[in-house]
């Protein structure tokens, strides 16, 4: 009895820190769509995730991130360098952009 409530507290524990090893879906979706050109608190190719989540609304990291052809100036970029993820459905946009909330500086 001893050695069955041992491998199921062995096991439990193995699932508890393999699912905390996962990377979160807007990490993932980082690495995928962003990471050749963002990073997250350092300056790249584009602004860093940290200067970008303490700049814009959700709404507006949303918009950038799907239709950048037509935010851009709104936002004070003097040209568009980055490419459309139109093909990211609502939960991954959200996902992707709560990920890079997670940057914004606590103040």
């Amino acid at each position: 009895m001893k050695r069955g409530i041992g491998i199921a507290a062995i096991t439990l524990l193995a699932l508890t820190v393999s699912a905390a090893a996962e990377p979160s879906a807007g990490e993932r979706y980082f690495k995928e769509y962003c990471w050749g050109c963002h990073h997250q608190t350092a300056e790249a190719f584009g602004p860093s995730f940290r200067s970008i989540a303490d700049k814009r609304t959700p709404a507006q990291i949303m918009a950038q991130i799907a239709d950048p052809e037509h935010t851009y100036k709104s936002l004070g970029y003097a040209r568009n360098s980055m490419p459309a993820f139109a093909d990211l459905n609502a939960s991954q946009l959200k996902a992707l952009t709560d990920y890079i909330l997670s940057f914004k500086d606590k103040k």
